[in-house]
């Protein structure tokens, strides 16, 4: 199941967070499927070997790496929202900003968080203004 939601890729319901986040910077491929009855003692599921190799560059800059994946944790933290309402949710930015951010990234804001790629995400975070650090607990 991990393995899976590793290596999907955008517009399923294992798309997500993790799978982002790594094949942002790296090719991921699920390479094998193990059956539980070859481990002793047989857990109670199947296992997988996933093959990750980093990139040489990210599939697309980033202008700040923490901001990206606070973007990211908000598009998906309400999947069955659009990304407008997720993105807007999380208070990154004021509504006019988002507004242009989301133009000037070329994404439509009715989409889901599942349909973007990587470089979607990317193009987002470019196109965002510098933002205050995230309040500390």
């Amino acid at each position: 199941e991990v393995a899976e939601r590793i290596a999907a890729p955008p517009g399923g319901k294992e798309y997500g967070l993790l799978s982002v986040l790594l094949q942002s910077f790296a090719e991921v491929g699920v390479v094998l499927q193990v059956p539980s009855h070859l481990f002793f003692p047989p857990p109670k599921v199947d296992s997988a070997v996933v093959r990750i190799d980093v990139l040489p560059k990210p599939r697309a800059e980033v202008a700040d790496a923490a901001r990206f994946t606070r973007l990211v944790k908000a598009a998906f933290a309400q999947r069955r929202k659009t990304l407008w309402n997720s993105l807007k949710s999380a208070r990154l930015c004021d509504d006019e900003a988002l507004k242009r951010v989301l133009e000037k990234a070329g994404v439509d804001p009715a989409r889901r968080a599942e349909t973007l790629s990587p470089q979607e995400f990317a193009a987002i975070d470019q196109a965002m203004p510098v933002l205050a650090p995230e309040p500390r607990p």
